[in-house]
This record gives C-alpha cells, sequence and structure tokens, in this order.
C-alpha cells in the first residue's frame, strides 16, 4: 500500500517552541508558542515521521527554510516523462530543488524506498538529479512527485539544460570564504605591523592591541576555515590523511597559541599569519573549482547539441513540432535544409547530405544512401530528408559520449597530485611529534600546560605544511606563466604532472595536423577558367565550393546554376562542376577534386585541393618522437587522406575511419596497457578520447566542447611548435617540485628537532617558517628561468 494519503501515526507531543527557535521542519524563526512556520511544515514533519526518518532532522544541514513545502503545486504532468524499460519497469528521472546537504538526499532516498513498489532511488547531489524506477503503470509518476513535494522538496522533469543551471553552492561557499578570509588579512595585518615594529610600545597598549587582532581573528578563522576542516574531518572518517588536515591542525594550532600570549600578553601573536594562509589557500582552492566547473560545463555544451524542437511526422504524413526527447525509436522525423539532426536516425528517403564533422571528423560533408545510419549532430547540407529514428535523446550516441565526458571527469577527479602522496607520511609523523613534545614538557619535566604548549606549538609551526602547500603550486603557478606566454593556456590544476609523464601522443588529423580547410592547388587551368568556374561555385555551400570562390573572390555570379547535393552543380540542364562521376568522366575523381566543364565541347578541368598540413607539424612530431612520446595518428577522414597526412608529419601509425567512440576506446586501451597518453584534437568528435586521456591539448581553433575537455589549449599561428616545449616545461616543474618537497623535508629534520628542545621560540619558528618558503618559491621561479633560456636557444 502507498504511503501517499496515508495517515501518519500519532506522534508524542512536543513542548512548544521557545522564542528564537527554528521551525520544526525547515529551519525558519517562528513565533513564541509554536513549532511550525506554516501549515505546509506541519504536514511534510508529520509525513517524515510516519515514515519513521525522523533521523533527517539530526542529520540535515540546510538554510532556514530551504524545506518550507510550497503552498500551490505547479501543474506537471510528470507520466509524460517516464522512461518504459526493457524488463517492463518504469524510470523518471527528476530535477530536484531544495538538495543541500547528505541528509536531504538520504531522506529522498528513504522516503521513495519506503515505497513497496519503488525499487530503486538514487541521488546525486552536485547535479541535483534523481532517478527513480518502480514496477507498475507510468501514472505513479505523479504520486512519487506529490510525495516529494510534500515533504518541501520542489521538482521538475530532468533535461540536459538543467546541468547549467545546477547551483554551485559549494562553489559559491569557498567565494564567500575568501573574501572573508581576505577581509581578516587585512584588518588583522594593520594590528599586527603596530605590534610588530613598536618596540617601545606600552604593555597595555600591546596587549588591547592583541585583543583586537584576536576578536578580528578569531571568527575568520572560525568561518573561512571551514572548506578545510569539513575536508580534513571527512579525510578522517574515511581513514585517510590529506593535505586539507595539515593546513586545518596549523592554522588552528597557531591561533589558539595567539590566543594563549594574547591572554599573557606576550610579546608577538601569530593571528596574521593564520588568516594570510588561509587567504592564499583558499584563492587556490576557487581557482581549482572554476576549473572543474568547466570540466562539468563540457557535458551540458555536448547535450546542448540535442535541445530545441524537431519536425515529427504522423502515421497521416502531418507534421507538428515536438521537444526533442518526445521521438521513440521508429517515428519518422523531417530534417530541413541547414538544420541540425539531432537524434540517431536511418535515412528514409532518397539521399542525404550532411557535415558529419562534429562527430566523425570528416573534413568534406559526404551522401548517404537509404537505410544507412545518420549521425546526431550532423547538420543537413542538402535537400529537406525524412529519417527515422533509432534512438531516443537519452539513449543516443550524443548522450552516450556526454556520459564518456563524466566518467572521465571523475576518474580525473581521484587524481593525486605529488603534494598529497608526501603528506600521507608527513601529517602523522609531525603531529605526533608535536603531541609527544606537548606532554613531555608537561608531564615528563613537570612544567604548566602553558608553558609545555610553547615548544609543541613551535614545532607544529616550524613544521607547518606551508612548504608542502606551496611547493607544487609555486612551482606550477610559474611554470603555467612561463607557458601562457609561449602560447600554452593550462587549463587544469594537475595538467603539468600529468604532461610531464605522458609516453604517447595521439593526433588528429583535420584541424590538428592539418589547417582543418581545403585550398586550391596550381593545376592545368587558366585564370578565365577559375573566374568563371567561381562564379558558378558560388551557388553552393559545399566546402570545396566554398575553397574554389576563396581562390577568385571577385568572380562575378553565374545566374541559372542549380547544385544537385552531394553530387554537383548544373548550368541550362547540363552537368558543369562537381565530381567526375557527375560530369560523366572517366578520369581520376579521388582526393580532394572539383571537375569543371567550360562548355558544351570544352575539355573538362580538374581543380584540385588539399587540406594543408601545418607548417609546424612535421617538426613538432619529430620533436615529440625525440622527447620520449611515440607519435599516432586516429583520424575520421577516408584512407588515402589519411595516409598522406601522415607520410608528410612522419607519423608510421596511423588509422583511418575512426569514429568518436573508437577514439575513446583506443585511449582506454593505451591506458590498460599502462601507457600515458597525450591526446591533441580540436572537434567534438575529439571530446570523449580527450577527457579520457591522461593528458588532453586543443589548438586555439578547436570547438569550444574541446577546448572544454582539453587539459592544455594551445595558442598562436603555429600552434603546434609550442607542445614539446610545454612537455619539457612540465617535466621540469615536476623536478623543481620534488626538489622543493625533499627540502621541507630536510628543514623539518633538521628545525623540529630545535623546536622540542626549546631551543626555537615561537617567533623565531614563525622567521624559519617563512624563510623556508621563501627558499621554496626562489626554486619555483627557476621553472621560468630554466623555459626562458631553452626558448632563447631555440628561438
Amino acid at each position: 500500500m502507498s504511503l501517499i494519503g496515508r495517515r501518519p501515526p500519532e506522534a508524542a507531543p512536543l513542548p512548544a517552541t521557545p522564542v528564537g527557535a527554528a521551525c520544526a521542519h525547515c529551519g525558519a524563526t517562528v513565533p513564541t508558542g509554536q513549532r511550525f512556520c506554516c501549515t505546509g511544515c506541519e504536514g511534510a514533519h508529520a509525513l517524515v515521521q510516519g515514515l519513521g526518518l525522523d533521523a533527517f532532522y539530526r542529520r540535515r544541514d540546510a538554510a532556514e527554510g530551504t524545506l518550507r513545502p510550497a503552498v500551490d503545486l505547479p501543474a506537471i504532468e510528470f507520466a509524460q516523462s517516464v522512461l518504459p524499460q526493457k524488463d517492463g519497469t518504469q524510470a523518471l528521472e527528476l530535477m530536484v530543488a531544495g538538495l543541500t546537504c547528505g541528509a536531504c538526499v538520504w531522506l529522498v532516498e528513504q522516503a521513495l524506498a519506503a515505497e513497496p513498489d519503488v525499487l530503486s532511488a538514487r541521488v546525486s547531489l552536485s547535479a541535483r538529479r534523481l532517478r527513480v524506477t518502480w514496477r507498475g503503470d507510468a501514472a505513479r509518476a505523479n504520486a512519487l512527485a506529490a510525495l516529494l513535494a510534500r515533504l518541501g522538496f520542489r521538482v521538475a522533469p530532468w533535461s540536459p539544460a538543467c546541468l547549467r543551471a545546477t547551483e554551485d553552492a559549494e562553489g559559491r561557499a569557498l567565494v564567500r570564504a575568501l573574501g572573508i578570509a581576505c577581509f581578516g588579512m587585512m584588518n588583522v595585518m594593520l594590528v599586527s605591523v603596530a605590534v610588530w615594529v613598536g618596540s617601545d610600545m606600552g604593555e597595555a597598549t600591546r596587549h588591547a592591541l592583541h585583543w583586537v587582532a584576536a576578536a578580528i581573528a578569531l571568527p575568520v578563522v572560525l568561518v573561512a576555515g571551514m572548506p578545510f576542516y569539513r575536508n580534513a574531518i571527512a579525510g578522517i572518517r574515511a581513514g585517510r590523511l590529506n593535505m586539507d588536515l595539515a593546513v586545518s591542525l596549523g592554522v588552528l594550532a597557531t591561533t589558539l597559541m595567539s590566543v594563549s600570549e594574547a591572554a599573557r600578553n606576550g610579546p608577538f601573536t601569530w593571528f596574521d599569519g593564520a588568516t594570510a594562509l588561509l587567504a592564499l589557500l583558499l584563492a587556490g582552492r576557487v581557482l581549482d573549482r572554476a576549473a572543474r566547473r568547466r570540466a562539468r560545463q563540457a557535458v551540458a555544451e555536448l547535450l546542448a547539441l540535442q535541445e530545441g524542437t524537431l519536425t515529427l511526422l504522423g502515421p497521416d504524413g502531418a507534421a507538428r513540432a515536438v521537444p526533442v526527447d518526445a521521438p521513440r525509436p521508429g517515428d519518422r522525423v523531417l530534417v530541413a535544409a541547414g538544420e541540425r539532426l539531432r537524434l540517431d536516425a536511418v535515412l528514409d528517403d532518397a539521399t542525404a547530405l550532411l557535415d558529419t564533422a562534429a562527430t566523425t571528423g570528416e573534413s568534406l560533408p559526404r551522401g548517404f544512401a537509404p537505410g544507412e545510419a545518420l549521425p546526431a549532430g550532423a547538420i543537413n547540407m542538402g535537400a529537406p530528408f525524412v529519417a527515422r529514428v533509432t534512438a531516443s535523446a537519452r539513449d543516443g550516441s550524443l548522450a552516450a559520449m556526454a556520459r564518456l565526458l563524466e566518467r572521465a571527469e571523475q576518474a580525473r577527479g581521484r587524481y593525486v597530485d605529488i603534494a598529497d602522496r608526501a603528506v600521507r607520511f608527513y601529517v602523522p609523523v609531525v603531529h605526533v611529534v608535536a603531541l609527544a613534545t606537548f606532554l613531555g614538557w608537561w608531564l615528563g619535566m613537570g612544567v604548566s600546560w602553558q608553558a609545555a604548549l610553547v615548544p609543541a606549538v613551535a614545532a607544529l609551526i616550524v613544521a607547518c605544511p606551508c612548504g608542502f602547500a606551496i611547493a607544487v603550486p609555486a612551482v606550477q603557478a610559474v611554470a603555467v606563466g612561463a607557458l601562457f606566454r609561449r602560447g600554452v593556456l593550462v587549463a587544469n590544476g594537475t595538467a603539468l604532472e600529468r604532461l610531464a609523464a605522458a609516453d604517447i601522443a595521439v593526433l588528429d588529423k583535420t584541424g590538428t595536423l592539418t589547417e582543418g580547410h581545403p585550398t586550391l592547388l596550381p593545376g592545368d587551368w587558366t585564370a578565365a577558367e577559375l573566374r568563371v568556374a567561381a562564379g558558378v561555385a558560388r551557388s553552393s555551400r559545399h566546402p570545396l565550393a566554398r575553397a574554389l570562390v576563396a581562390a577568385c573572390p571577385d568572380a562575378p555570379v553565374v545566374r541559372g546554376v542549380v547544385e544537385i547535393p552531394g553530387r554537383g552543380l548544373m548550368r541550362d540542364g547540363a552537368a558543369v562542376l562537381g565530381s567526375a562521376r557527375f560530369l560523366g568522366l572517366d578520369g581520376d575523381g579521388a582526393g580532394l577534386t572539383l571537375w569543371f566543364r567550360p562548355g558544351a565541347t570544352a575539355q573538362p578541368v580538374a581543380f584540385r585541393f588539399a587540406d594543408r598540413l601545418r607548417a609546424e607539424a612535421p617538426a613538432t612530431v619529430a620533436a615529440l618522437a625525440q622527447l620520449g612520446l611515440a607519435p599516432e595518428l586516429l583520424s575520421g577522414d577516408a584512407a588515402p587522406a589519411v595516409a598522406a597526412v601522415a607520410a608528410q608529419a612522419g607519423i608510421a601509425n596511423w588509422q583511418a575511419g575512426v569514429d568518436p567512440a573508437a577514439k575513446a576506446a583506443r585511449i582506454e586501451a593505451l591506458r590498460r596497457a599502462g601507457s600515458h597518453p597525450l591526446m591533441v584534437g580540436d572537434g567534438i568528435n575529439d571530446a570523449a578520447a580527450l577527457a579520457l586521456a591522461h593528458v588532453s591539448a586543443c589548438p586555439e581553433a578547436g570547438t569550444d566542447l574541446a577546448q572544454t575537455a582539453s587539459d592544455l589549449v594551445l595558442r598562436g599561428e603555429a600552434p603546434l611548435a609550442a607542445l614539446p616545449g610545454a612537455i619539457r616545461t612540465a617535466r621540469r616543474a615536476q623536478r623543481l617540485a620534488r626538489q622543493n618537497i625533499a627540502f621541507s623535508l630536510a628543514y623539518n629534520v633538521v628545525a623540529v628537532p630545535m623546536a622540542i628542545l626549546g631551543l626555537v621560540t615561537p617567533f623565531i619558528a614563525a622567521l624559519v617558517m617563512a624563510s623556508s618558503s621563501l627558499v621554496v618559491i626562489l626554486n619555483a621561479l627557476r621553472a621560468e628561468s630554466g623555459d626562458a633560456l631553452r626558448a632563447e636557444k631555440e628561438g
């Protein structure tokens, strides 16, 4: 029996809420003597109790009023969005507003799981996306949505557009914490400078300034440090130690020591150091968050190719506009000239000419025969045609590519950098030593706990993970700046470390090794023939026709020209420009060739084109090989064109006719074999492979989706030329990062014992810690100087 409409068991009466307390359900402030802010919350609270899910109120961490049920529910027919499954069950995907914490996820999943016909309910907190499956009729979807509404959650059918509308609560929290930390740092500095330089300052004045600094710093450290504290606690619960734990302990220990010094009116406090450390680390965290959000947008941009409406043909041939997710396999759709095919289909018409560059990477549009599969994302370059849908929007090739991107992002998010690997060994040792120092002085030496805290905190300050915290970021910042000045934009925080480990270079052809557009080659034709042919070609949108026009831009338009899609151009009933077969010739029609017949009795003229190889491509391929990266070419183009480019670029290993899924499969195969592939591509068809690769790069002229999925963006007129230098810089940066970590360890081996023995005061410890950070930064600057020297030699 469904819980919808079931009267919950009577709950034991609870005392009235005192003044200023929160609503028992949504957390909003309520008047004196009331438990709930509205009747909706009272009903939702009773429902939660009836479901036996009272633990939600102990787990939740939501903003005030977030879960207040809506008075008037929107009239949405959720049954229309149900997806029938092959096993006879029903599935529904919903966008759930009001999810703010893990407790909300738990409540939604448990409430739906309590329904006897529900098989599963899974919520993604980051995407606010719910997928629920059940046995029964599709109409059950309305009742399940109503259950969530009664709990205070607002729901709507999920669509690809929801990805762009998803709230980035964590990002806003980080920016807010950064603002608080910067505000506190600047104000604490104003107070601290007076203490540091005021050697003739009276004790009463100094004591007052200590407490002014404490009044500013304590709430800043408490609030702005929450992102680190939460991650540190989460790591402890998961049984692992991370950099956030080391940072949290260092900041809190420094703050507590400063409070102790303020209480006893010591000469100095270190509130300025604690707030400055938080501000710097939060700034790096915000930049990293922005990079991750950019990666998530790749999926939204890919699915945007499917957004919009299409023309559905009914059984009687009547046409009507419907949303892209309405057609089911077997339905017939009409694709107009210039329109994008938004679903996978087969041609149900005589012929079609499609530009499939977005999905296959083919440099030229190609014709399709009746019954041939048509890829989603292709653009109709010819006459309107009818196609029969083979897969719905959720199950098609574009959705599959989006899932590949999501999987790749999750895999890349699990990547652990050098500093986190080192801190696993560093954190427990240092902080056990600090605790032992405190206990040794307090219990072993018999001093007071305040006095014992001084050497313990001095040891923590000396061993504060500042060196570790900036060892890698400092090198990366310098290297990233140097690469930017050389035309390489680094878009991912761990890109340099992964680039340094690359051992195979997998390259796309069209737009990567080549310029991406055909150009006219010299031939046995006159300027007059070129001028007339270009005038005829002005009536076509075919890439070769446009290249012919570009070769003679002042050619006047020839009137009376009719285009036969996929074949050529006719005038006065005769074929004048097109393929060899179209003109009835037996000559060589292979490759990028247009044949032109100036007159009925004139000898046909061949205009040959080439997708010109980038001038820097051969040298780049050779340089990659010298760096130990075996070059490999993957292209969706025909074998003759791929073989020609591979020969010109000096690549022995190449594959032609490779679709996006095959490219991604090749990258996965290389990774399973233990290789670290560098993928270089520029098209939508390369996005999945770019995201799955160990590290990836894209020329600046590439599609937005390819750039979003890449770790590096290569800029300039010769983008490939910067790639070998980027690899050298990345490898040098990793050597310097390891040197910084080694120095930090050696410095701790010398300084920590001195602090344990009481030979280092907190003031001296702070100076030594700052000096070690300065040494790390100066060593990091060598990444730029070495890169500059190499650039000068290469120039």
